[in-house]
């Protein structure tokens, strides 16, 4: 395979990304050859504020979606969901085999094997492998990271050797599942020159090493040892790395520990089997057994992602947890290990803002406390050295880190000409002789994708400025039944208005909205044929206007009006169209 060498010094090897740069998370990188695609991480992202109502955002893939027949395999780099949240969308385009490890198995068939029991085609490796795919070296190496397993790779290419270093820092006193692999990282720098390495930006802003500051147990350690409190810690549920140390420390003071997530209750037995996590049967408690025990001999385990641990820990502090064996009170303390992350802040204070009104003992770590195990300089500049590449690609975060990664390899003495910045859509190009085909070219324009829960491609960007307009304004509903043989209203009209008015104090505005919408449906139906797309649309813009002469404020106006001797709704888009449709029941139309 890789003898097809091409000389006439066209481009032979391409990188470029669909997400993850200047981005947080979405991550999806792709190494294409000749012949084949390979797709790094498969990554999805939370929303924000001005995505309301969706679950998550994963990378637009229509590029792929063309190229599906040299996509040969998918690697998933660890357990993260930013690098396997999209992985079931990208397998319904090209079901390949997805290579990644035990533990990283474990997190996506806990997500996704329900709902998809038969998608995925999983080739297991270890984090120190050495496999060919499709014809190609890879070359794996183990690194330590907040989940169990992870790893980085060098693949030979036609132009060279890539290194693709995942997430990871340089934490050389830990063993097992966690292992920096650093013999084997030395070995493969020795026997392959390094064309390309693509280093992750998370934490580039942040100057010397990680270790040993991304370590829990100093912060807790005298606490449990302590043993006079019930010591609950919230901790997210990826970042196994604080819940093996957390284990560690129920072993080592004789406590039992208590989890309180089903969901992580579940698949623990699988971890446990992969020789991920080990607690012996004296050091567990289910959570219905907690009165048995003294509290000062439990240590309580609140595992979660994102808003669903916030949630959880809002609902404990109001008493509000459905499980009545697990109270908090004034004698307990709490760790919180969550700091939260881009699009939580708001649900994460108001968790915080409900557990102390319980009066425990409150401990909160923040990102200076518990650094995120994301390579900090020091950690990328030992990579760079020992890999020595001809380029450097920052990937992994925003622009500001992406900059700062690449100020870190040009203290190094890497020069511009010799670093690429580049954004999503954009592909870096090689000849057989590894050089860069310049200048850089898009390759595509990238897209998001938003999932709402219903499926992909459902949410329709008006939707997400319907939604946005409806937390801004408020939304006034009308709804109405007519006969338009008989020319007069069937049913007596509906008007429901939320969210920007209080009714006791607007009865000018009930009025007015009654009345507009009155008019509207008695011209409606004087008409020889009525036209309710027409109607609807003019009433709109009259209540808009009256309601912003009024309140100050736009709402959403979603009218429902049904001919029953022409049963075809209309859904009004916001820019005035309009579609239509057989159905028994109308969309909701959006506002003009």
């Amino acid at each position: 395979m890789l003898s097809k060498f091409n000389t006439n010094n066209e481009p032979c090897v391409k990188v470029f990304a669909l997400g993850g740069l200047d981005e947080n998370g979405k991550n999806m990188y792709c190494i294409e050859t000749i012949d084949s695609i390979f797709v790094i991480e498969a990554g999805s992202k939370y929303p924000d504020l001005t995505n309301p109502g969706i679950d998550v955002i994963i990378p637009d893939m229509s590029y792929l979606k063309e190229h599906a027949s040299k996509i040969k395999a998918i690697i998933i780099s660890h357990g993260h969901d930013d690098e396997y949240g999209a992985l079931p969308y990208l397998l319904k385009i090209a079901n390949v085999p997805v290579y990644t490890t035990m533990t990283a198995k474990i997190f996506i068939m806990a997500d996704f094997g329900k709902k998809y029991p038969n998608l995925f085609n999983f080739h297991i490796i270890k984090p120190s492998d050495d496999v060919l795919i499709s014809g190609y070296p890879f070359h794996f190496f183990g690194t330590t990271h907040t989940v169990m397993e992870s790893f980085g790779f060098s693949v030979e290419t036609q132009a060279g050797s890539i290194v693709y270093t995942g997430n990871y820092i340089s934490d050389f006193g830990i063993q097992g599942h966690f292992t920096f692999d650093l013999s084997k990282i030395a070995k493969i720098a020795d026997e392959h020159k390094t064309l390309l390495m693509l280093a992750e930006s998370s934490g580039a802003d942040k100057p010397g090493i990680v270790s040993p500051t991304h370590k829990i147990t100093p912060h807790i350690k005298s606490l449990i040892e302590e043993g006079n409190r019930r010591v609950i810690i919230a901790c997210y549920t990826q970042n196994m790395y604080i819940i093996s140390e957390i284990i560690a420390l129920a072993i080592k003071n004789h406590k039992r520990l208590v989890i309180a997530n089903p969901h992580f209750i579940d698949v623990l037995p699988q971890f446990i089997a992969n020789g991920d996590l080990m607690i012996p049967r004296a050091n567990q408690c289910a959570i219905e057994d907690i009165p048995q025990y003294a509290p000062s001999d439990l240590i309580v385990l609140i595992t979660g992602s994102g808003e669903e641990l916030y949630d959880y820990l809002e609902d404990l502090g109001h008493h509000e947890n459905k499980e009545k064996t697990f109270q908090i009170d004034k004698n307990d303390a709490i760790v919180l290990a969550c700091p939260s992350v881009p699009s939580t802040e708001t649900k994460a204070v108001e968790a915080v803002d409900a557990l102390y009104t319980t009066g425990a003992k409150m401990l909160i770590l923040s990102r200076k406390d518990l650094s995120s195990m994301h390579a900090q300089e020091e950690d990328l500049k030992m990579l760079i050295s020992i890999f020595r590449p001809k380029y450097y690609m920052p990937v992994e975060g925003e622009f500001r880190l992406m900059m700062a990664n690449a100020k870190v390899a040009g203290t190094i003495g890497y020069t511009p000409d010799k670093i690429f910045l580049l954004d999503n859509g954009m592909a870096l190009s090689f000849d057989a002789a590894g050089n860069a085909v310049l200048p850089v070219t898009n390759q595509f324009y990238p897209g998001n994708v938003f999932i709402d829960g219903l499926g992909v491609g459902d949410v329709r960007s008006n939707i997400i400025d319907e939604r946005t307009q409806m937390s801004e304004g408020g939304v006034i509903v009308l709804g109405a039944t007519f006969s338009s043989k008989l020319h007069q209203l069937i049913t007596k009209p509906v008007v429901e208005m939320k969210g920007f008015v209080f009714l006791r104090d607007s009865e000018s505005t009930v009025k007015s909205v009654n009345q507009i919408f009155n008019n509207a449906l008695n011209e409606l139906v004087a008409q020889i044929k009525p036209n309710v797309v027409a109607s609807m649309q003019k009433m709109m813009r009259t209540m808009s206007d009256e309601m912003i002469r009024q309140t100050g404020k736009n709402p959403l106006i979603l009218p429902s009006v049904i001919d029953i001797d022409n049963p075809i709704a209309a859904d009004i888009k916001p820019d005035g169209s309009s579609s239509e449709f057989s159905s028994p029941l109308p969309k909701p139309a959006a506002q003009d």
